[in-house]
């Protein structure tokens, strides 16, 4: 009898396991799985759309079926436990009719324009329409009609795609806790909806994108920004620059058939530049600023009595969860801008000098991870320059599309460096796209500053790997530093609310909106699982062990930038640029 679930090492684990007869064939897996992580276990693929590893089963979308000896009906596999003795059939002819149909009855009320959808190529429902080879609909159904809600400045929600899978509202309130969205009505009147029927963009939604992820079809995607990029390109008026985040150098290549995780820093800014961009910063560099801004931030918080835990601002998704959750919390969050925003502040300024153009001459881009971050650059606050510091942001998916509009293949583009003088980084900027990232950078910056002494060992492995929440002591120099950091904001509620109600102490908190940190960032190529994740988190630390400076503070760039510009960290001309403030907002 073939074991699946690998081999048996007690009596206690052969006590937790079940024999079932799966296909004709005897297996064994634990008793604690469904039928459908029973025939994942045995290497039968079920096809699935409202299920979705590591939220909560549903059993809606009914493309699951199996056929069960003794059961009256067919059966959701991704909400049946096993049980012994169990005898399954999982593509009987009854099944794959039964499969057929349910998904026919989808695609009845579902506009069939693949061509003119965000998610052709890469949407569940065409690919199983496909797999099942539906080449006609034998149901009419009615065809309702909703208003795209464009009201969100990150996320477009078009309920006309949208099947009714949940996988949005298991997302948004088991993996993130915000609750913005739930099923309202009932029968075939229902639809997905913010609390009291609201646009999306009037309600408690941070903006993180991770619903997208989640969504198998194009009901959901990002607010796009790439026609008033292209319109800047072509305006020979303006001086266009772009920056790239950290987490988008082992993402970009994925849309163009490279592996999960492949490092194409060269390759992407040869891509870019190719593409029209004047010019082509690495937002690695403002990310090495963040980290002497906040890193001084925390210093004088912790020799001077400031509020502490001090907890980082680079997550925009964060910033506005904790405006509308976790208010009271607000002293305690750095002032500092993300380094998306200290970028858009200093090519505004200070390189705006440097090349004789006005300010209102230059258009800003970045491409981020993050849909959020289409939000942040437009807040109210955003505009030390005088004008919105940051234009536009492309998401990662955006910015690929870009290239192919072109025609550009990332993949064979040679390899080239990003333009001086804000272009130059560390690895310790390398590492703010993984979870933990901020926090070591920070770590390593800290330590030397405080102590005078060079770090034994750069690598903080206590606050690296995919933990919901990380826990470390740092002893800098006889002061023991209690640090955290989460993930997902889920995982922030659990620690912010041992935080608020003095369960816990602690000096320094990082917190990322998104699972995995920026690297899972609502904006990344879809898939990204878990396994996705990891592969990226792997080659942000490659990443950073490959390069010559990793640590913020030896940045010479940075050095010269506080020499002939900045002055001091955290001083006047730093504070008026680089940092901001936040606001209370309604938690409805």
């Amino acid at each position: 009898m073939a074991k699946v679930a690998g081999d048996i090492k007690s009596e206690q684990e052969q006590e937790n396991m079940v024999n079932l007869l799966l296909d004709e064939k005897e297996i064994q897996v634990p008793a604690s799985a469904t039928v459908l992580e029973a025939c994942k276990l045995a290497g039968i693929n079920i096809p699935t759309l409202c299920h979705m590893d590591g939220l909560t089963p549903y059993g809606g979308c009914r493309i699951c079926l199996v056929e069960i000896e003794g059961q009256p009906t067919l059966t959701a596999s991704c909400v049946t436990p096993v049980r012994e003795g169990m005898k399954i059939q999982t593509s009987s002819k009854k099944v794959r009719e039964a499969r057929k149909a349910n998904l026919e009855l989808l695609l009845s009320n579902h506009p069939l324009d693949c061509q003119l959808c965000d998610r052709n190529q890469s949407c569940e429902l065409q690919d199983l329409a496909y797999e099942f080879g539906v080449r006609k609909i034998r149901f009419q159904g009615e065809q309702q009609h909703h208003e795209v809600d464009l009201s969100s400045p990150s996320v477009k929600r078009d309920l006309d795609r949208c099947i009714l899978c949940g996988r949005c509202i298991r997302t948004c309130a088991e993996i993130q806790s915000v609750f913005a969205i739930d099923f309202a009505n009932r029968g075939f009147e229902s639809y997905i909806s913010p609390s009291l029927g609201l646009p999306l963009g009037e309600s408690v939604c941070i903006n993180c994108g991770q619903c997208i992820h989640a969504c198998p079809t194009g009901a959901l995607s990002e607010v796009e920004h790439v026609e008033q990029v292209w319109d800047a390109i072509n305006d020979p008026e303006k001086t266009v620059i772009l920056q790239t985040a950290p987490a988008i150098r082992v993402s970009i290549g994925e849309p163009f058939g490279m592996p999960q995780g492949t490092i194409s820093t060269g390759k992407m800014v040869a891509s870019f530049r190719r593409l029209g961009f004047d010019y082509v910063f690495d937002t690695n560099f403002s990310a090495d600023l963040t980290i002497i801004e906040e890193g001084t931030e925390f210093i004088t918080r912790l020799t001077q009595g400031g509020k502490l835990p001090l907890i980082t601002s680079c997550s925009p998704g964060w910033i506005k969860f904790m405006e509308h959750f976790y208010p009271e919390l607000m002293e305690n969050v750095s002032t500092c801008k993300s380094p998306q925003q200290m970028m858009g502040a200093l090519v505004k300024t200070y390189f705006a000098q440097k090349i004789g153009v006005e300010a209102k001459d230059i258009v800003m881009a970045s491409i981020m991870p993050c849909t959020a971050k289409k939000y942040e650059c437009q807040r109210d606050e955003m505009k030390a320059s005088g004008y919105q510091d940051v234009d536009y942001t492309l998401t990662t998916r955006e910015a690929a599309r870009m290239l192919r509009e072109k025609g550009i293949n990332l993949a064979e583009m040679p390899e080239e460096e990003f333009d001086d003088p804000l272009g130059i980084s560390t690895g310790a900027a390398a590492v703010f796209g993984a979870t933990g990232g901020v926090m070591e950078a920070a770590l390593r910056t800290v330590y030397e500053k405080v102590t005078g002494e060079t770090l034994p060992k750069l690598d903080f492995m206590d606050v690296r790997g995919i933990d919901g929440v990380k826990e470390a002591i740092v002893d800098v120099k006889g002061t023991p530093v209690r640090v955290a950091v989460s993930h997902g904001l889920g995982n922030a509620r659990t620690l912010l609310d041992k935080v608020r109600a003095g369960d816990v102490a602690y000096h320094f908190i990082e917190i990322m909106a998104c699972p995995g940190g920026c690297i899972g960032g609502g904006g990344q190529p879809i898939p990204t699982n878990l396994d996705v994740r990891m592969k990226r988190i792997e080659a942000i630390y490659n990443l950073d062990r490959s390069l010559p400076v990793r640590k913020s503070h030896d940045n010479p760039a940075i050095q010269k930038l506080y020499e002939d510009f900045l002055g001091e960290p955290n001083g006047e001309k730093a504070h008026h640029l680089l940092h901001t403030h936040y606001s209370c907002r309604d938690k409805m």
